[in-house]
């Protein structure tokens, strides 16, 4: 085995599960088409997984041989990697919060990044771009609900809203209101009947 293979698979033994390596850190060690020749020659022996472009993985051994790392460890690099947030879409995040009983087909994210789509074994992983009011209050309750009501759309979202008023704390609750600004109108109103509501309930 070359150096240069030797030096990627000890780089990327060194990671945590959904680690991600990308050409240009070998770059010292070769040029841009030797490293890349590499890096497919070790994707095809299987010693390397090929997330999306530019991104590699290693694929975990398992009692049952290897499989690919898990969704939540590649986003969780990924995320790192471009330091910002990566949110479930909102029809996981309406289903997460009990109001839909779908279960969404499809892993799809958000991202203030660009769109991509990543490769995990059998499984395809979609990141979108995403408007920033999507993202606005990240992971915690509050963005959640934001992207649940937008996945549910002016239709549902006042009988919504009146749930999630029941049932956020009311920290959270209160952020969502304080991120009215910035949301779609139907939705900033759909926030502030079910506030009213609840006053006169």
């Amino acid at each position: 085995m070359s150096q240069l293979a030797l030096s990627i698979l000890n780089a990327i033994q060194t990671l945590p599960e959904g680690g991600l390596l990308s050409p240009k850190e070998f770059l010292h060690l070769g040029s841009r088409a030797a490293v890349d020749q590499t890096l497919t020659r070790l994707t095809r022996e299987g010693q390397l997984l090929r997330v999306g472009r530019g991104m590699y993985a290693l694929p975990v051994q398992g009692r049952f041989g290897s499989r690919a790392p898990s969704t939540e460890s590649v986003v969780e690099a990924i995320e790192s990697a471009q330091r910002e947030a990566i949110v479930p879409y909102g029809a996981a995040e309406a289903n997460a919060l009990g109001l839909t009983t779908q279960v969404p087909v499809r892993e799809v994210f958000l991202t203030a990044g660009p769109s991509k789509m990543l490769h995990l074994g059998a499984r395809s992983v979609e990141l979108q771009h995403a408007k920033r009011w999507l993202l606005v209050l990240g992971k915690r309750p509050a963005g959640k609900a934001i992207r649940a009501l937008s996945w549910l759309g002016p239709q549902e979202g006042a009988s919504a809203a009146r749930i999630l008023r029941a049932q956020l704390p009311a920290q959270e609750w209160n952020a969502l209101r304080s991120a009215r600004a910035l949301l779609p109108s139907w939705m900033a109103r759909a926030v502030s009947e079910a506030s009213m509501d609840s006053t006169h309930g």
